[in-house]
């Protein structure tokens, strides 16, 4: 295994972690106006994420930063090729943020920063599972790597498809983080929206299975083909099982959370070996070149460099991100945590 392939997997891995970890408050966000019923609820959903959300981001910075340093080629492509999407999932983060804080001081416009917060969580839950169907499903490109097609081309069936399945696997995994952190009334009604979202989702999961042996066999092949695709697979099944378990058992809310959390991991690996070593395929192009490990990635020396400064710092991003959760472990009252 080379640095590249290396890297590959580590920008893969640090994404997955962003998803796994901003994916829940992105889900609560998508729920809030559903969910909760009252100002209480809707302050325990906010002080239950209020703590943790903008460290969470700190992954989608380094995920993005390591793509940049370890694949510039891909960089360029996937920022000016999906300029519109990765602009309008920028947008929404920024909404969602400022929406949390200016509702906190400012009560005559609640009902728009509610808004504002709930549009803001959908659009990125949305558009990143829509970006990732397209760099499955391949995308036109010349011969130097440069996306050539348009924003439209982007929305193909079976990119929103994609989207949907990604939207509704965020969604259930902010109903299980709801779930976990609420009480009462509050917390039975988060469960029935965990129990539904869930089987939604997995629907759709299985729609998309069936669209990806279909439409990209490609992807599929080196999935089936592969001890690392099996192994993704196992843990998606053992995910999926652990969640249903305990979301119906008093108590299971942690398992049932944990479990979420090791389907998204799952789903994340069988995305990476479906689609190594191509990163951004070429589709629909005889004369284009699909972006690989190996012609996409940074010299030696950077990738090694790299690898030594990710060891050194990415183990401290974890302790305290660890430290964190466990400092606001436990339910979410409402008056709590002034949020």
């Amino acid at each position: 295994m080379t640095l590249a392939d290396i890297w590959f997997f580590l920008v893969a891995a640090l994404l997955t972690v962003y998803v796994v970890l901003d994916g829940f408050d992105l889900g609560a966000g998508v729920l809030y106006p559903f969910v909760a019923r009252s100002e209480g609820d809707r302050h325990v959903i906010r002080a239950s994420i209020g703590p943790v959300w903008d460290g969470n981001e700190v992954w989608l910075i380094t995920g993005a930063g390591a793509l940049f340093a370890a694949f510039p080629m891909v960089y360029a492509t996937t920022f000016s090729g999906f300029y519109l999407a990765i602009m309008l999932v920028l947008f929404g983060l920024i909404v969602r943020a400022v929406s949390l804080e200016f509702r906190h001081h400012d009560s005559d416009w609640r009902a728009l920063w509610d808004a504002t917060f709930f549009l803001g969580s959908l659009v990125p839950a949305l558009l990143v599972g829509v970006a990732l169907g397209n760099v499955v499903r391949g995308v036109p490109m010349d011969q130097q790597g440069n996306y050539i097609g348009t924003f439209w081309e982007l929305l193909n069936p079976y990119s929103l498809l994609v989207g949907a399945t990604g939207l509704l696997l965020i969604v259930q995994h902010g109903a299980a983080w709801i779930a976990l952190k609420s009480e009462g009334a509050f917390h039975r009604r988060a469960l029935r929206y965990r129990r539904a979202t869930f089987w939604t989702f997995a629907a759709l999961a299985l729609a998309t299975s069936v669209a990806t042996v279909s439409a990209v066999p490609r992807a599929s092949d080196n999935v089936f083909g592969r001890p690392a695709g099996w192994l993704f697979l196992a843990i998606v099944a053992g995910g999926a099982v652990l969640a249903v378990v305990q979301m119906h058992r008093e108590g299971g809310e942690l398992g049932s959370f944990l479990g979420s959390a090791a389907v998204i991991v799952g789903l994340a690996g069988i995305a990476a070996v479906g689609n190594f070593p191509e990163m951004i395929p070429a589709r629909d192009t005889p004369a284009g070149t699909s972006l690989t490990v190996e012609n996409a990635s940074s010299g030696h020396l950077t990738l090694l460099v790299m690898l030594i400064l990710a060891l050194l710092f990415i183990p401290a991003v974890l302790f305290y991100t660890a430290l964190v959760y466990r400092t606001f472990r436990g339910k979410t009252r409402a008056g709590e945590i002034d949020y």
